[in-house]
């Protein structure tokens, strides 16, 4: 069962903590033998594979306390490290982890950051130099 949600922006949405929202790659409807496959085949397949669209934050870390003075006002400042995946990346995930949602009949996944088992991407982003 897909949750279904109606909206005008995709960007509006705001994923929380590690979560991803990955829209899923068009199946092939032929094996590469030329069998044409029935609708829903690979929605059943264990991994499946998409690109990501939108990343959370990442996992919440507390701030560091300075104790050097004791006297500043002390606001508990959440922190966040930030997740592999990014925008435009092709995620290879499993299936049974992700939740299925609806949004302007196409159908993405809010898929944990730890079903992700591999990316691929396009461009080097650590080393943009080469």
């Amino acid at each position: 069962m897909l949750l279904k949600i109606e909206g005008q922006d995709l960007s509006k949405f705001i994923l929380i903590g590690d979560r991803v929202l990955i829209k899923p790659k068009t199946a092939n409807e032929r094996t590469r033998g030329g069998l044409y496959l029935p609708p829903g085949v690979e929605e059943k397949r264990k991994i499946q594979s998409g690109y990501v669209i939108r990343v959370g934050p990442g996992y919440p870390i507390p701030a560091a306390v300075e104790t050097d003075e004791p006297w500043k006002d002390s606001h508990d400042k959440l922190k966040y490290f930030p997740l592999q995946a990014g925008e435009g990346d092709l995620a290879v995930f499993l299936q049974d982890t992700a939740y299925g949602i609806e949004f302007n009949r196409e159908k993405y996944f809010i898929v944990p950051h730890s079903s992700i088992l591999m990316l691929v991407r396009e461009e080097d982003i650590e080393n943009p130099a080469g």
